[in-house]
């Protein structure tokens, strides 16, 4: 087998069995492995330190399989790891018929993520090591959950940087739905697979929308970076006044009408605008506009590290003009899902956004990833979403 010799001191990491070995790491390759082949990761002493898949093309060039040095990565690997993942989701307890089965590092399979909706599974090919066994992994998912279909959605970014090219479409049986409708609580909500967000929808945020939606009553909600109004519609369905809601695109907007509908909300309560939320947050504020409780869940702005400055930015602007845009008492669930930005970082951001903003502000509750999100205690950067519940003085 192929091997990766580290420099000296190199895997103090994986002793702490973080599941990624950087370039930098890298004292010596032994043969010539090809992307996605499985390699030995040794120390400088050549003491065996796990497998791992190999990604010549990034700088986490490779991606722990397994720290059992009597392990096979095989078919049978996958079945065992996917079939875990699977019954683990099967004891939490959900008034939902769509969540996440497998949940990447955090389940032991690097750069897979399979979406269960309804009776679809999507899946997303994220990492040189999982494209040479997503063709497996789709025969098991299907075999293990009896799903009608197997659609993929490796349309990532992040697959640039594995050096592999987007791909999207059926892997097992039938082409989905337009829309799939999926139930959440007493909700019901249409998803698009094939072109939505991510998989088609925000899972990750589904705790988070329950808890809002509880806050929102009797108060004049802004939801902003709304996508097809998760958030928005628990408002409404608990008693807001009424919920003004943002996304810049308009097919998410209209999936977002088309639930409200569904559940027979009242459409006088809702209104929709098509814009950047940056802008309309600063037409808001000229028009002397307030709110009760203002939602911001943008879109990541900060996929690695390298681009937290940048992102830190973004994060100030908008909570800055939110936490002007609030009635005294108001509410801001804020939320970041940018792996490059810390829970500690992201606090100091809002801190600072409520400072120049003039405000005196608390957190009162934090926010995380639901359940079936979990985060791996060797693999801390799965808890990338972040959030918290601020109010301002009165």
């Amino acid at each position: 087998m192929h091997k990766l010799i580290l420099k000296p001191g190199r895997e103090k990491s994986l002793l702490r069995r973080h599941p990624w070995i950087f370039s930098g790491a890298l004292a010596q390759i032994q043969g010539a492995p090809e992307a996605g082949d499985t390699v030995e990761i040794v120390s400088s002493t050549e003491k065996f330190l796990a497998y791992a898949a190999y990604s010549p093309h990034s700088q986490i060039v490779a991606r722990v399989w397994d720290w059992n040095r009597d392990s096979c990565v095989d078919q049978q690997f996958f079945h065992r790891r996917l079939s875990q993942a699977i019954v683990a989701r099967r004891a939490l307890v959900y008034e939902s018929n769509a969540m996440r089965l497998v949940h990447s590092e955090s389940d032991g399979l690097p750069g897979l993520v399979v979406d269960l909706y309804g009776d679809s599974l999507v899946m997303q090919v994220l990492s040189a090591g999982m494209e040479r066994w997503y063709q497996n992994c789709a025969d098991i998912v299907l075999e293990l959950t009896g799903a009608a279909r197997v659609f993929e959605r490796s349309d990532a970014e992040v697959r640039r940087l594995e050096g592999l090219l987007p791909r999207v479409g059926v892997l097992r049986g039938s082409e989905p739905p337009r829309r799939i409708k999926i139930k959440e609580g007493r909700l019901e909500f249409w998803v698009d697979v094939r072109s939505g967000q991510k998989t088609g929808f925000y899972l990750d945020q589904r705790v988070n929308r329950a808890r809002v939606g509880e806050l929102a009553r009797d108060k004049e909600v802004l939801d902003c970076f709304c996508h097809s109004g998760g958030f928005a519609l628990h408002a409404l369905a608990n008693g807001a006044q009424t919920v003004f809601s943002v996304d810049s695109s308009e097919e998410a907007l209209q999936l977002a009408k088309e639930s409200l509908d569904l559940n027979n909300l009242p459409e006088d309560k809702a209104m929709w605008r098509k814009g950047d939320v940056f802008e309309v947050l600063r037409g808001l504020r000229d028009e002397a506009k307030h709110f009760d409780l203002i939602i911001l869940d943008p879109p990541k702005f900060a996929p690695t590290a390298a681009f937290a400055k940048k992102a830190a930015r973004g994060y100030k602007d908008i909570n800055l003009l939110a936490f002007k845009l609030l009635r005294p008492g108001g509410m801001l669930a804020t939320f970041s899902c940018s792996g490059g930005i810390s829970t500690e970082l992201f606090q100091k951001i809002v801190a600072g956004a409520a400072l120049d903003a003039g405000v005196d502000a608390q957190i009162v509750e934090f926010f995380a990833a639901a359940p079936d999100h979990p985060v791996a205690l060797n693999f801390p950067e799965s808890a990338y979403l972040k959030g918290l519940l601020c109010r301002i003085s009165g």
